[in-house]
């Protein structure tokens, strides 16, 4: 009659990976810390990098891609040409352009918070002479008082950027600058605006003002541009021609949101650096499981020997310490992605992000992590099945 073969179960594997890996809680804690700061890296660049793109796709649906710049390029001989005054008026008359704006830079016109200011501390700042329509075409929002309108322009009132005010120290409308060397009343300040980020750093006059004051001749600098969305290809084709019908290469048009989806990919780009870099920190992580269970293997002899002597087989050996390789690279994994997904959540909530954990990104690497622990465990394994029950009680 033959002996019957003795069997592990599922249940039987997993009670003692288990009890083996609470056997020594502090070991295991630190061998699970490597495993579980690489998921952590890991998860954590990915999460912040899904809800910068988030944020910026939000950005692009409010804000549209259907904002054309139109400005002045170099000609043939090098030299800067000029857009003609009656640019803006020209393009709104294009089929398929729903609004247009633009703004001129005011060259050697200076703002300064006050007359007493260092002439050469002029901060980056620029003065521009803006149209009426700037803040429909660009869809820039005011963050205190009021935009420019057609009383306003004609006087000295100004419109603050963003940075410029912060620069400035302007925290609120109804305070007096200095430019062009002249009073100017605070009027309004200006949100940062994503789609035409030369406003944060501007100050804004009316082009009646520029012209009395400052002998500005109506050339703009830079004309925004919206179309319809269907016709946005031809609109971009139809332009330099229409604002330079004789010289349509003097003109260079470009589109706004190609700088947010660049900086989009860019960020992205980066992102694969940083997981590559959680990887390793991964990698690492694996290298101190197989420490730990090679280090178990040479405290267990004893342990080992004897369920050798009570029926247990090579292969038995070998599951259970490759079992507790997994419960370590498991538990490392759950607390990396916990500990990842609250740094997401904390730098998406600072940066007033979406937070966006990627579920995908979760799953694998949690299934790295098993791949790590499998991978680490196995020569600790083989090496404890061929351990001979005499050796080991004989030790």
């Amino acid at each position: 009659m033959s002996t019957p073969r003795s069997s592990l179960l599922p249940a039987d594997v997993a009670r003692l990976a288990v009890a083996g890996v609470r056997a020594r809680p502090l070991r295991a804690v630190l061998s699970a810390l490597g495993i579980a700061i690489g998921i952590a890296a890991m998860l954590a660049v990915v999460g912040i990098s899904a809800s910068s793109q988030q944020r910026v796709q939000e950005q692009l649906s409010s804000l549209g891609t259907n904002l054309l710049r139109a400005e002045p390029a170099k000609n043939l001989f090098g030299e800067q040409t000029k857009l003609p005054p009656e640019t803006i008026g020209k393009v709104r008359l294009v089929d398929g352009v729903e609004a247009a704006s633009g703004v001129a830079m005011l060259q050697a016109v200076h703002v300064y918070r006050s007359e007493l200011i260092d002439p050469s501390a002029t901060a980056g700042l620029r003065v521009i002479a803006a149209d009426l329509g700037l803040l429909d075409v660009t869809r820039s929002k005011l963050s205190a008082g009021a935009w420019l309108n057609s009383a306003t322009a004609t006087f000295p009132s100004v419109v603050l950027g963003a940075t410029a005010a912060e620069r400035l120290g302007v925290v609120a409308p109804g305070v007096q600058v200095w430019l062009g060397g002249r009073s100017f009343t605070v009027i309004g300040i200006l949100a940062a605006s994503p789609l035409a980020p030369e406003l944060d750093t501007a100050a804004l006059i009316g082009g009646p003002a520029a012209a009395e004051l400052f002998g500005w001749e109506g050339n703009p600098s830079t004309v925004y541009v919206r179309s319809v969305e269907a016709a946005f290809d031809r609109v971009r084709s139809l332009l330099p021609g229409t604002v330079q019908p004789q010289f349509p290469g003097d003109v260079s048009v470009s589109r706004p949101s190609d700088a947010l989806a660049a900086k989009a990919a860019i960020d992205q780009a980066f992102t694969g650096l940083l997981v590559g870099l959680g990887g390793i920190a991964l990698l690492v992580g694996g290298i101190g499981v197989a420490n730990t269970m090679i280090i178990s293997v040479i405290e267990r002899h004893r342990e080992v020997g004897l369920r050798r002597a009570l029926g247990a087989t090579r292969a038995h050996i070998r599951i259970q310490f490759l079992a507790e390789a997994l419960v370590l690279s498991a538990f490392g994994g759950v607390i990396g992605a916990l500990l990842g997904a609250t740094v997401t959540t904390v730098i998406a909530l600072l940066n007033d992000w979406p937070i966006v954990v990627p579920p995908l990104a979760v799953v694998v690497g949690l299934a790295s992590t098993l791949m790590i622990g499998a991978a680490a465990g196995l020569y600790p394994a083989a090496r404890a099945a061929r351990i001979p029950p005499t050796t080991a009680l004989n030790s």
